[in-house]
């Protein structure tokens, strides 16, 4: 980071596996929204974990270009083999990654070797990486006091947002507003990424009365009085509303849209019932009134897409 493609880059995988993951969850709500559960990710079509081998390609890609290939030396060291001061806004950036990358590796892990509660693992693995990344950036040793810093700050509230849904996760699975929340604030993670990255380091795009200036090895954003800095903040503040306000609109359309493209499915309920006299059997008899447990294992067997037929007899299984 700390260039315009340094935030370009990883906002764009933000964005797109935040698409991923609202386009799925607004799929399979639609879809089934009874019996609706929010899983940590979403297998694809031919490579199963598609999802998490683009998270660990990604952030491995970001590591190297953090401490190999961006460094004069391409290595992060001093000589005497401390890390410089300069660096350790490299190393904070790559700690994130690898906290990303520690996540989807257990996660395709144990999805392999089809471990019990893996779904609840991924997510508290999920959780650990989006506190990491909230901590770091609210200890970040760049500068928390100029426009940079401000976009850092909103940065930080969207973060907070996507761990807090994260961890909302583990004890309300079944809720779709946690899991379209949580889709939503990767999404704008992935968005306010990239305006960093177009408005920090695009000198057309510098606020008035400031001006671009190289520290430590990296441009940073400086204003020539405390006027022209309180105006660029407030510009930054402006345009995270905007933002927001632009991505709640696409979510809302989104959400409109694909399920306009993914009606309900039907539900299945039993086709025949057993009657109580002499054996004989009723199709839809609204007036025999069954026992309720006797209820729940036909609405389980219509869960599971066949009417199960009680009677003195052999049960029965009507195919979908």
């Amino acid at each position: 980071m700390g260039t315009l493609v340094g935030h370009v880059a990883p906002g764009a995988g933000f964005l797109l596996i935040g698409l991923w993951q609202l386009f799925n969850h607004i799929r399979l709500f639609s879809l089934r929204p009874g019996s609706y559960a929010a899983p940590v990710w979403f297998p694809a079509r031919g490579v199963r974990h598609l999802e998490l081998i683009l998270v660990i390609v990604g952030t491995s890609m970001s590591i190297l270009m953090e401490l190999v290939i961006g460094p004069a030396k391409h290595q992060p060291f001093d000589d005497d083999g401390t890390i410089p001061s300069d660096h350790l806004h490299n190393f904070e950036h790559a700690s994130i990654s690898l906290a990303l990358l520690a996540f989807a590796a257990v996660t395709i892990h144990m999805d392999r070797v089809r471990a019990p509660m893996r779904d609840a693992v991924s997510q508290l693995a999920a959780a650990a990486a989006f506190a990491q990344q909230l901590l770091i950036f609210h200890l970040h040793s760049a500068d928390h006091m100029g426009v940079e810093g401000q976009f850092h700050w909103l940065l930080q509230a969207v973060i907070a947002v996507t761990l807090v849904t994260t961890v909302l996760g583990i004890p309300y699975p079944r809720s779709f507003v946690v899991s379209l929340v949580r889709s939503a604030s990767l999404v704008f993670q992935g968005v306010w990424f990239i305006v960093m990255g177009v408005m920090l380091w695009t000198p057309g795009l510098i606020p008035k009365g400031c001006f671009l200036n190289r520290e430590d090895g990296h441009d940073v954003v400086r204003c020539r009085t405390d006027e022209a800095l309180h105006r660029a903040k407030s510009l930054v503040n402006l345009q995270f509303s905007w933002y927001l306000t632009g991505t709640l609109v696409f979510v809302v359309a989104f959400y409109l849209q694909v399920s306009r493209l993914y009606p309900e499915e039907p539900q299945y309920l039993p086709l025949v019932k057993g009657g109580r006299a002499g054996g004989r059997f009723s199709i839809g008899d609204d007036d025999d009134h069954e026992d309720d447990d006797d209820e729940d294992d036909d609405m389980e067997a219509a869960k599971r897409g066949y009417g199960h037929v009680v009677s003195g007899t052999k049960p029965m299984e009507v195919e979908r």
